[in-house]
């Protein structure tokens, strides 16, 4: 069975490495030196590049990396990846080489316009969402609109609530603080933070999360909770006409939003 093993990079990044045996599959390395130095000390061969969208946290290793090993590079067939040798859209699906697993693909733009996601069982079902959905929250809209990463997230939140969702960053404190504004009364929101700074203090990732944990305290998937609708409301100071409204109103709040 493979497992899945967290590369922390840069101040926050996971690079994710999939191995099976003496072989492994990386997703999103944004730095090709700690995935060289994991592969010496565990003496595994690199097998496989898989990219989520263009931004160089996510993509800046991939040369360095197809030159120390041949590894070919699977990416978003609309974004622009360095060596990529497969251009992926949503309904294709990856045979990882050395794996012995299949990813398939969904398109999930906002974050990114050609962003894409990667879903498969790995001992359960699993999903590498890039910067598209984080654990309590979700990526800016650099390249997107509102209804795209709406949509996007729609559609990550109806995959099967069992799923782990192994994201690219260590946000979800802060995420979490941001939630914990708009839903400040959720039981489950609570018990979540509590959790997540239990793990920190002992060095330990938050991630992966898991669908249900996100349908559950991620506001930016519950745009049609009436709980999170008059928080938005009120925020907005006035009526939201449509759930998409109420994403964009949250999503903007974040993005202006201090801990107090």
């Amino acid at each position: 069975m493979p497992s899945i093993i967290a590369i922390p990079a840069f101040s926050d990044n996971y690079i994710w490495m999939i191995r099976e045996a003496g072989h492994a599959a990386v997703v999103d390395p944004g730095d090709a030196a700690p995935v060289l130095a994991w592969l010496a000390d565990n003496d595994v061969a690199l097998t496989a590049i898989l990219n989520t969208h263009h931004h160089a946290d996510h993509v800046g290793g991939n040369r360095a990396l197809v030159a120390a090993t041949g590894a070919p590079v699977w990416g978003p067939a609309r974004e622009a990846i360095p060596g990529r040798d497969h251009a992926l859209a949503e309904g294709d699906r990856v045979a990882v080489p050395g794996i012995g697993i299949v990813l398939s693909v969904l398109d999930v733009p906002g974050h990114t316009a050609g962003h894409i996601a990667y879903v498969g069982d790995i001992g359960g079902p699993v999903l590498f969402c890039g910067d598209t959905l984080f654990a309590g929250g979700c990526g800016r809209l650099f390249e997107g609109t509102p209804a795209m990463m709406h949509a996007s997230l729609a559609k990550l939140a109806a995959l099967d609530p069992a799923t782990r969702v192994y994201c690219a960053h260590e946000y979800t404190l802060a995420n979490l603080a941001f939630a914990s504004a708009v839903e400040p009364r959720s039981a489950a929101l609570a018990a979540r933070v509590a959790a997540a700074r239990a793990r920190r203090a002992e060095g330990m990732p938050t991630v992966p999360s898991s669908i249900a944990d996100e349908r559950a305290t991620n506001p930016f998937l519950r745009a049609g909770n009436p709980t999170v609708r008059a928080a938005a409301e009120q925020h907005a100071g006035h009526a939201l006409a449509t759930d998409v409204d109420v994403f964009a109103t949250v999503r903007a709040w974040k993005d202006g939003f201090r801990p107090h």
